[in-house]
């Protein structure tokens, strides 16, 4: 069925809804199956009525469709049962069994079994898993419950359980306009057209025939029918009417103070956005039309008309006799009908831009040219097709003298600058950046990698939160908004401010300019979520209008000009999309579709004339612009943030999505994956600047630049965590002003009222943890004891935790199933405390892959049930890693220093690598290097191509004069989040290696009469290093030099009676999937806790200054000066005191 056909349906549903006709309503729902009226279903199930309940859900869905539908029709047959058997009417319990429940047979035998065996029981209470069932309403009620669940979840029902946002009597409106439109067209149009029937088109007789009421009294249509001769302009409903002059059409709807005097660029035409409200040729047509009935298009019809025409071919197309050729006021968009294939979903393209992205704009002509600023202050441009960075700039002050003396003492006091925007000009011989202090900065492009510094301007006191460029006066302008409640315009070319539009009460969120006919605007949002719209004068807001959620609002313009759109979030995290009516200053169409509190502020972008786009719920959503219900969505094959940023190429074939680990996803579609195709077999130009004058992208900065951590300053906070805290930048300024940035102290954490840290619910059971880790999807924590049984903590989402996910401000629950059973591993030894543990969890965290010694085993994360175990000792698995692309695939390290490549699903063995000397203690993979690299307790590092699994390099660990490891000392290893870099541990020292040489580039080493190293990982993001030690220490690092910045010492977590003299100390430490600042660590006496920063701080303390030759307290190199052929940055003063 049509589009058009389906939403008549939906308006016929209303009508007859408005009537009472409340049968045939519910007839029309399950025969159409467009709308699944949860109210209805719930109050039919509330009432028993099974055969009512199946009947209506049969137009939605069959029993064996999928899993979900199996469930909800199993659920309801069985309450069926149930209730029969309660009311001991064994007869028809044998009727609903035989008929309704032996389906089910075929899929669980054993089930079947059970519940046909209910028949012999007096009461089935009796079986121990029905034993809790009270009475057939509360039953009812439970099970309605879980039948709800399972419906949302069903993507048969998906876009089925909204109805549309319809204006009262909306057919009625329809039919109404159809009258309207018939008595324009009359020969002799009478004052008082005579309705007296729908089936035939109205006609007024001669104009001496007898008069009939006025539909406007008409009682079957209950609506006006404005006056002849033509419709009346639109501005006569505008509920803001201007009081004296005109103003320009393009704001008059949404007026409400209008300016005392005409503008020069005043039209005296009536107030409306678009054309005139009634084209001159329609009012008096050459040929009237013969449409006989009020009709609408046939799905034929529809399809005919949206073929694509030979070239050539006139533009006038034969349409359906009903169909007029015409553009009603508000109506002149394309009615195509939309196609979810036309839309970018394919990911085509991943990249990482090595800190979070903002903000994302793609170059108007060169459409694969992505530009991209990040929450450090990095601006990154991309040439998408060849997956080349071309430029990387970190944030700098060029000229510090010229700026105001607040962004000087700002930006000493705090350097943390993040990108707010990114936009290039309109013909892409510019960008503009706003930035979370004060600035922007204009570059000029001028192909390739070549990017020169164009204007800085000191623009907001404050925040710069949006940028946007402009033509008013046929001239480029620069307009921007801030902190302060200003909005300014910028000549593009000098730098010379041109307007100042002061009138906002709150931090000016968006600008958004645009022209209609010859007359310049600029509309702006607020956080108090007030609209305002500006001419390029000084004479104030021309409009003041209250924006759908009232806080953080960006607005949009279709492509071809004509459509308004913008999107919000309330501070509840309630988002809207709605599309506006300019000529009445009113939402015209609210989009359905988003999650009921969004985690952060939602984005958008529209497309094609005809798309929109938002980011929310870990996925990227699309609308048709002219139906308000969820067209379709996309997770871009996971690993998105909770509100991704995106933004389409100009043809809409490319769409950038932000993704977590400070990735980009390029998704296509057809055409975009053919546009990106050409970069593939391309030869670049030679006259390109050579590889080495390119600006490399590397994890370590350049030794000039100054790292500091701090959140960011954009002015729309992010809800539940969703942004991370991320190494920032610190602006080149002059060392004058940068003096006071040196007084660095390492943060000292002694006391528990200095951090957030939580001791999870012990088992008594347990002795030691062996192995920590964090589920995927970050609401758990999973623990391997060295007496090989497993611990899972889950926290719940409550209202003291509304995201559900971990956190050491609310007790988790040690879960166990209701089968009492634990998850313990297959042992061997008779001293299981002595085994090497490991475990590895799948992506989608159902089930755990685990050794202790033993048989390696298969859990059920959900049952704890074992589902399989495989490879007995000897020898003996040491470690385990799930490949990245397939999850059959695992690799397992082995206690005789071989690596096994094993297939889980056909249980074989596929390769055996042998490269080690002694057991295999770490194993990390690269997706993005097609490698896989292992550790051992050989101190050695060895590189395998995942391809052929052939071994490609090796290198044995530099380990520090003077200090003599254990003798089966572990190395593990941990791939950072750009898949190049490597962070290596081993008790005498932290390093980061290039996996690509396998050489190592930082070191950090622990003085000799130092605890020896125990654990460490990287955070989330990669920004930080968190390390354990013997001596109960935990220290955090920042990732980029390995610099201490923050020191948890034992006082702080363990009781007084034993942090003085601690026998527990941490053997593991496991970093939190998305929260950067949380992490966790297993200790020696079966304990398990949870650390955060206190939220005042917000992290872990302050990044000390780099080892610039200028920084306090820098130690020689490890080793000795010249140690070693990279350079190795040795222990500050602070460190040396480990």
């Amino acid at each position: 069925m049509s589009s058009l056909s389906r939403e008549l349906v939906f308006l016929i549903l209303q009508f007859l809804d408005e009537e009472k006709f409340k049968e045939t309503v519910h007839k029309l729902e399950q025969e159409s199956g467009f709308f699944f009226n949860m109210k209805y279903f719930e109050d039919e199930v509330h009432n028993g009525n099974w055969e009512e309940v199946e009947r209506y859900l049969s137009g939605f869905t069959k029993v064996d469709d999928n899993r979900y539908s199996m469930k909800i029709f199993f659920e309801i047959r069985k309450q069926k049962y149930l209730e029969a058997l309660d009311k001991h009417d064994r007869s028809k319990a044998v009727d609903i069994l035989v008929k309704d429940l032996k389906v089910f047979a075929s899929f669980n035998e054993e089930l079947f079994k059970e519940i046909t065996q209910l028949l012999t029981l007096e009461n089935f209470r009796e079986n121990e898993q029905l034993s809790k069932y009270g009475d057939a309403k509360s039953a009812r009620a439970i099970m309605l419950v879980e039948l709800k669940k399972l419906i949302e979840a069903n993507p048969l029902f998906r876009d089925k359980l909204q109805f549309p946002n319809l204006k009262n009597s909306r057919l009625r409106t329809l039919i109404n306009q159809s009258l309207n439109w018939q008595h324009q067209l009359c020969k002799n149009p009478r004052p008082n057209p005579d309705i007296k029937t729908l089936f035939v088109d109205h006609s007024c007789g001669q104009p001496n025939g007898a008069r009939a009421p006025s539909p406007a009294s008409n009682p079957l249509l209950g609506g006006a029918v404005p006056k002849p001769g033509g419709f009346p302009p639109l501005g006569a409903h505008v509920p803001f009417q201007p009081n004296s002059t005109p103003v320009p059409m393009p704001l008059a709807g949404w007026m409400s103070n209008p300016p005392a005097g005409a503008h020069p660029a005043v039209s005296g035409g009536p107030i409306g956005l678009g054309a005139p409200p009634m084209p001159a040729g329609l009012k008096h047509p050459r040929t009237p039309p013969t449409n006989s009935s009020v009709d609408f298009p046939s799905a034929d019809s529809e399809h005919a008309s949206k073929r694509t025409r030979p070239l050539g071919i006139s533009e006038e197309v034969s349409l359906p006799v009903n169909v007029l050729p015409v553009a009603f006021p508000g109506h002149a968009h394309n009615q195509l009908l939309a196609t979810p294939e036309d839309l970018p979903k394919m990911v085509a393209r991943t990249l990482n831009q090595g800190s979070s992205p903002m903000s994302m704009d793609f170059h108007p002509i060169k459409q694969t040219l992505l530009l991209v600023g990040t929450n450090v202050g990095d601006i990154g441009l991309w040439e998408v097709g060849s997956r080349e960075r071309l430029v990387q700039k970190n944030f700098k002050v060029w000229e510090l003298s010229a700026c105001t003396m607040p962004l000087q003492a700002s930006l000493v006091k705090d350097p943390g600058v993040s990108v707010n925007r990114v936009i290039w000009s309109p013909d892409g011989s510019l960008f503009g950046v706003a930035y979370s202090r004060h600035l922007v900065q204009i570059y000029s492009y001028h192909g390739n990698d070549d990017v020169r510094q164009h204007l800085e301007i000191d623009a907001h006191v404050g925040g710069v939160n949006d940028i946007a460029f402009s033509h008013p006066n046929k001239q480029l302008s620069v307009i921007t908004c801030g902190d302060d409640k200003l909005i300014k315009v910028w000549d593009a070319t000098t730098g010379t401010k041109q307007y100042t539009f002061e009138g906002h009460e709150a931090p000016v969120y968006s600008v958004c300019p645009h022209h209609k006919e010859n007359i310049q605007f600029i509309f702006s949002t607020a956080l108090d979520g007030k609209i305002k719209a500006w001419l390029y004068d000084n004479l104030g807001s021309r409009v003041d209008y209250d924006a759908p959620g009232r806080w953080c609002t960006t607005m949009a313009y279709s492509a071809d000009g004509t459509r308004l759109f913008s999107c919000g979030t309330s501070k509840d995290g309630e988002s809207h999309i709605v599309e506006w009516n300019e000529s009445e200053g009113a939402v015209k169409r609210t989009y359905v579709g988003f999650r009921k509190r969004s985690y952060g502020v939602v984005q958008f972008d529209t497309t094609k004339n005809r798309y929109l786009a938002a980011g929310d719920e870990f996925t990227v959503k699309f609308w048709e612009m002219d139906s308000t219900q969820l067209l379709t969505s996309t997770d871009a094959d996971g690993g998105l943030p909770a509100s991704p940023r995106i933004r389409f190429n100009k043809d809409g074939t490319l769409l950038a999505v932000s993704a977590n680990e400070n990735g980009i996803k390029v998704l296509a579609n057809t055409d975009g994956l053919r546009l990106l195709r050409t970069f593939e077999s391309l030869t670049f130009d030679a006259s390109r600047a050579s590889e080495a004058a390119k600006p490399t992208v590397n994890l370590i900065p350049s030794s000039s630049v100054v790292s500091s951590v701090a959140l960011s300053d954009r002015v729309a906070p992010t809800m539940n965590g969703d942004s991370r805290n991320l190494v920032d930048v610190k602006p080149r300024v002059a060392e004058e002003a940068n003096e006071k940035s040196k007084i660095w102290k390492l943060t000292e954490i002694s006391e528990p009222s200095q951090c957030r840290s939580m001791k999870l619910p012990e088992n008594m059971r347990v002795t030691k943890i062996s192995r920590l880790i964090y589920t995927n999807s970050g609401n758990a924590i999973l623990a391997l004891a060295s007496n090989a049984i497993h611990l899972l903590w889950k926290w719940q989402r409550n209202e003291r935790n509304s995201s559900g996910k971990a956190t050491a401000g609310v007790s988790p629950q040690l879960w166990q199933p209701s089968s009492g059973i634990w998850m313990t591993n297959d042992t061997t030894d008779a001293n299981p405390e002595e085994s090497v543990s490991c475990f590895a969890l799948s992506k989608n965290d159902s089930y755990v892959m685990s050794a202790s010694g033993g048989k390696i085993a298969l859990f059920n994360m959900m049952t704890f049930k074992t589902m399989t175990t495989f490879m007995p000792p000897p020898p003996a698995a040491t470690f385990l890693a799930f490949h990245p692309q397939d999850n059959n695939i695992i690799a397992i390290g082995m206690d005789d220093s071989s690596i096994q490549i094993y297939n889980v699903r056909v249980d074989e063995v596929k390769s055996k690598l042998k490269g080690h000397s002694k057991r295999i203690t770490g194993l990390a993979f690269s997706h993005v290097l097609n490698v896989l690299v292992s550790s051992g307790a050989d101190a050695q590092l060895c590189v395998w191509g995942s391809d052929g699994w052939e071994k490609q390099k090796s290198r044995f660990l530099q380990l520090p004069s003077g200090r003599i490891p254990a003798t089966q000392s572990d190395t593990r290893v941990q791939f950072h989040q750009d898949q190049t870099h490597l962070l290596v541990v081993h008790e005498t020292q932290l390093a980061i290696y290039d996996a690509t040489k396998l050489e190592s580039v930082k070191q950090w080493v622990p003085r000799e009469s130092a605890a020896p190293i125990s654990h460490a990982t990287l955070s989330c993001d990669s920004q930080l290093v968190y390390a354990s030690f013997l001596d109960s220490t935990v220290c955090i690092f920042t990732a980029s030099h390995l610099r201490l910045r923050c020191r948890i010492n034992p006082s702080a977590y363990l009781p007084s009676s034993v942090s003085s003299n601690p026998t527990a100390h941490p053997l593991v430490i496991a970093a939190h999937p998305q929260e950067s600042n949380q992490f966790a660590i297993g200790l020696s006496d079966g304990s398990v806790h949870v650390f955060e920063p206190l939220e005042s701080e917000g992290k872990w303390g302050v990044a000390p200054p780099s080892e610039n030759g200028s920084a306090s307290g820098v130690g020689v190199g490890v080793g000795g000066s010249g140690a070693a052929a990279t350079p190795l940055v040795g222990s500050t003063s602070d460190q040396q005191q480990r």
